[in-house]
């Protein structure tokens, strides 16, 4: 899509107005979700709501609205030409496709586990080969066993030609840091192997205070993320590995903005710098951040902190709380530059996930 100097004009942000693009600058979408319905089927019996946080804590019109908008999105969520018109509607030329989060699958024994994620891998490689030109994959890993979650990671990257793999910001309400996870060999594997880690919540899993209002998906989201950088941060994980690639989903949540609490705690307090020697602001600028921030002024100030290379368009689609119109509000960020919004736009997934020209 070609760069504006301006806010796109509302005619041209219209609904069902489908956006130009001009090939040399690919707008790239890193932040949307397929779900595969031969494996909702195939495992239905599981019953993964029940360990769904977004769906334990909430309340009964909460659920009835969940419900209602998958029956309304269905098609969005796995039907490629509904998806396809909808890109071009959005001006959207390529998506990095993830699965839905409801299909992490972490609650069952390791082996089933390693099974549901090779189903989910494959049917999101049959998908994006469907159309190439258009989407690229990531995939998603059984990480109840650090073991067999490498085992499908090397599968899903080398075998599927997935990019990346997303993952929950916690394992059955155990940070990604605890040590029974053993997780530390997978951030080894993931940095070895130069493979995005996107990472995403599912509610807060501890969401007994966020059952109203949608709570646990619209504070829940942003907190469960800055939870989980913060683990990454302080227990060392990022200092360890300083290649590896994190995309943090919803515009890196709370902390993202709200950094410098953390850097005064490393000074002030010394149980808060038991393990890394650096200011932790310094391991959250090696972050990748999406644009899911709903508001210009707060994308603006999250480019002015990390640098426009650090942030990547996404819309969270085909849920409703995400964002239909990414490049307006790119646009809406008045002081940046068009090598900056082309970046943001698209160019920093091209080269994050590997994306040819």
């Amino acid at each position: 899509m070609a760069a504006r100097s301006k806010p796109l004009p509302s005619s041209e942000s219209a609904p069902g107005k489908v956006l130009k693009r001009v090939p040399s600058s690919k707008v790239v979408d890193v932040h949307c979700h397929y779900l595969s319905p031969e494996v909702g089927a195939k495992y239905a019996h599981l019953q993964p709501v029940k360990h769904d946080a977004t769906a334990v804590y909430s309340t009964e019109l909460s659920r009835q609205v969940n419900m209602k908008q998958i029956q309304e999105r269905g098609a969005k969520f796995n039907q490629v030409e509904v998806r396809l018109k909808d890109m071009d509607k959005m001006g959207v030329d390529i998506q990095v496709v993830s699965p839905a989060p409801i299909q992490y699958f972490y609650f069952t024994e390791p082996e089933l586990g390693a099974r549901i994620s090779r189903d989910i891998n494959e049917s999101m490689a049959m998908v994006i080969a469907q159309r190439p030109d258009r989407f690229v994959g990531m995939g998603t890993i059984p990480l109840q066993d650090v073991d067999l979650a490498i085992k499908e990671l090397e599968y899903a990257v080398n075998v599927l030609g997935l990019r990346g793999v997303e993952i929950c910001t916690n394992v059955n309400g155990k940070d990604l840091t605890d040590p029974s996870l053993k997780l530390e060999k997978l951030f080894a594997k993931a940095e070895a192997m130069g493979i995005v880690l996107f990472l995403h919540p599912m509610g807060f899993s501890q969401g007994e205070r966020f059952v109203e209002h949608y709570f646990n998906n619209v504070m829940g989201n942003p907190l469960e993320t800055s939870l989980a950088l913060g683990h990454l941060i302080f227990d060392g994980v990022l200092a360890r590995y300083p290649k590896l690639k994190i995309l943090a989903s919803h515009g890196g949540g709370y902390i993202a903005s709200y950094w410098a609490r953390m850097d005064h705690a490393w000074k002030a307090r010394e149980d808060a710098r038991t393990v890394i020697q650096k200011k932790p602001s310094s391991y959250l600028e090696k972050i990748y951040f999406d644009t899911i921030t709903h508001d210009s002024k707060i994308l603006g100030n999250l480019v002015d902190r990390y640098g426009a290379q650090r942030i990547l368009l996404g819309t969270d689609y085909p849920f409703d709380m995400g964002e239909d119109d990414p490049v307006k509000l790119i646009e809406g960020v008045g002081h940046l530059s068009t090598e900056d919004r082309n970046l943001i736009k698209g160019g920093n997934a091209m080269k994050l996930f590997k994306i040819k020209a």
